[in-house]
């Protein structure tokens, strides 16, 4: 559970951006090429109700272990991404060759990358062979301090029901209408040329259509600038965050919304990313996103084929927001931490400015196992407690935690 626990410190330290925004990876910005590749041919096997698949949530990310051309690889179970991709890394490892050169949309604006061949892709009781493979560049502030080769899309999934169990962190394929378990059921349709999995929301009692669900995407709401100032919520305080997309960093406003609903179950208390109108959201003509930040809440059953998802109460659905109360968003270089945001209207907003490097925290120098250290935790720490803070140039700087948002 080490991956587990790493993610769970980096959201104390506040580097959710190094791990939220990894959604819509592959989303094509014109048809695939042709690759000389043997034709695709998926099936299911016959015991695949019982191929449960052990995951790590990392940043609310689902990540497991499969194989690729007979090679185990770290993989990310990923709604989000329109086809499968295999990093570079990993295909030159493994002897894939880049064939048809393509773009994609992304988070952060469109990427180069790489079409290939593939023999063999085996997910649970999924069993693909043959077809094409993106291969991609993936930057690692995508998927925070653990590397993943392997990201598995909507062009291996949507054939199928894709249960997911949070509380047992564990999840299956199914043969599309399978229903395994009671719950609120809301509409999901693949859209189109983009293949991505779309669905509603409620908020405020305004309906909003179609919001993409991004099973990759850590957070746990995204609505455009247009779709939020349409809420009525739009009164509570705002501040901002940055997160990773591959195709680059994104500022994006955030607050908590006391509640919303998925047809007719409720969640309350969920963190809200406002995305420019210009946002990846938007360029697909969606309203905005569901992540796995919210659906973690849940049991979860996806099965576009049959126009359906499928959410119950999971035991923790009251899962809790982590707020920084500093407004410092690091990360850890060696023995500093290097503040990459400082959120707005936060305790830090008036002194401290991104590039600035923390060498000791309430004197107690940056550690290597910083990540996994209970000194992490200062950046979320309870309001009104005041933290030392001290430069790598050396002098000592005092914050004072506070509820902002």
């Amino acid at each position: 559970m080490a991956l587990r626990r790493a993610a769970d410190s980096l959201w104390r330290m506040g580097v959710r951006a190094a791990m939220i925004l990894f959604s819509a990876l592959l989303a094509l910005l014109a048809p695939a090429p042709d690759v000389q590749a043997a034709p695709a041919a998926s099936h299911l096997a016959a015991d695949t109700e019982a191929r449960w698949v052990p995951f790590e949530l990392t940043g609310n990310q689902i990540r497991f272990r499969t194989l690729l051309n007979g090679r185990w690889v770290d993989a990310i179970l990923d709604t989000g991404v329109t086809d499968t991709a295999v990093s570079a890394r990993f295909a030159r490892a493994a002897g894939l060759k880049p064939l048809v050169a393509g773009r994609a949309d992304a988070i952060g604006g469109s990427v180069p990358l790489s079409w290939g061949a593939v023999d063999r892709v085996e997910v649970g009781g999924l069993v693909r062979t043959g077809g094409r493979i993106a291969i991609i560049d993936a930057d690692p502030r995508v998927t925070g301090a653990a590397p993943v080769d392997l990201f598995v899309g909507a062009d291996l999934l949507a054939a199928y029901a894709l249960e997911i169990d949070y509380d047992a962190q564990r999840f299956r394929l199914l043969s599309s209408g399978r229903m395994p378990f009671r719950g609120v059921t809301a509409p999901l349709r693949l859209a189109g040329p983009t293949g991505l999995y779309l669905s509603e929301l409620d908020i405020g009692g305004r309906r909003y259509r179609p919001v993409i669900v991004d099973t990759g995407d850590g957070s746990m709401v995204t609505l455009t600038s247009a779709a939020w100032r349409g809420t009525g919520a739009a009164s509570g305080p705002v501040t901002t965050a940055i997160a990773y997309g591959l195709g680059g960093e994104v500022e994006s406003e955030v607050t908590i919304l006391p509640a919303l609903r998925i047809e007719s179950l409720p969640a309350s208390e969920v963190e809200l990313r406002i995305e420019p109108d210009t946002g990846f959201s938007a360029r697909k003509g969606a309203a905005g996103r569901v992540g796995g930040g919210l659906l973690r809440r849940h049991r979860v059953l996806l099965d576009p084929g049959a126009g359906r998802m499928i959410l119950a109460p999971a035991a923790r659905g009251d899962w809790p927001v982590t707020r920084s109360t500093s407004g410092l968003m690091v990360s850890q270089r060696g023995d500093r931490l290097r503040v990459l945001h400082v959120m707005r209207g936060s305790p830090a907003a008036a002194e401290w400015q991104a590039g600035m490097e923390i060498c000791a925290v309430d004197g107690a120098p940056i550690p290597a196992a910083y990540a996994t250290s209970p000194l992490a935790s200062w950046s979320t720490g309870a309001p009104g407690r005041t933290v030392r803070l001290r430069l790598c140039d050396g002098p000592e700087r005092s914050l004072t935690l506070a509820r902002f948002y």
